[in-house]
């Protein structure tokens, strides 16, 4: 079991990540006190199901018509006749 500090960590979380995902544990220090532990993950655990990667919804939502007007108060004239 291998000892890192809160800011080597902080400054290098790559190296320890790698190593901890090759089965080495780390115990976590601040103020030489034991704050944590990286652990290797449980073999097939997993925290959360894996994302379902789907399409834009936006071509499911209804089109919109585009007004146009001269002024802002033609459309807003035009926006209260459609009510």
């Amino acid at each position: 079991m291998k000892s890192i500090t809160v800011a080597e960590l902080r400054q290098n979380p790559t190296e320890a990540l790698r190593e901890v995902a090759s089965g080495e544990t780390y115990v976590v220090t601040r103020h030489r006190r034991e704050v944590a532990r990286l652990v290797p993950p449980v073999a097939g655990a997993e925290l959360a199901p894996a994302r379902v990667r789907a399409g834009s919804r936006l071509a499911e939502r209804p089109r919109r018509r585009l007004r146009t007007a001269g002024s802002v108060e033609e459309l807003l004239a035009a926006m209260e006749s459609d009510r």
